[in-house]
């Protein structure tokens, strides 16, 4: 499984299109671990782009602040799982929390 989190400075961007990063973290389900971390500087932000950018470098779900419904749903077309409304943590904390059953998400930061 590999999970992608939109990043400025080493943590989570609560707008997710317009994030300089994304922090790509290869997760081992069975043992919860986190079995790789890979920064990648994002692409230009350009309507569409991104769910297939994504999806070819293997991501399976993203955890985002915010994200607007249209981009959930190419996401969800790219069988890419969305996961918004987390706080601005660094990306390891967050999918530790997710992994244990206690990220909880709050409002969708950009739910337009």
């Amino acid at each position: 499984m590999k999970i992608a989190i939109p990043t400025v400075n080493g943590r989570l961007n609560m707008h997710f299109g317009h994030c300089v990063a994304f922090t790509l973290l290869d997760i081992n389900p069975e043992s919860k671990t986190i079995t790789a971390t890979t920064e990648l500087d994002a692409p230009p932000h350009e309507p569409g782009l991104l769910p297939p950018w994504l999806a070819e470098r293997g991501v399976n779900m993203i955890i985002a602040g915010g994200m607007g419904q249209r981009a959930q749903q190419l996401f969800n077309a790219q069988n890419i799982e969305v996961i918004v409304g987390a706080p601005a943590e660094d990306p390891e904390t967050l999918v530790k929390a997710y992994m244990a059953g206690a990220l909880e998400p709050g409002q969708n930061a950009c739910d337009h």
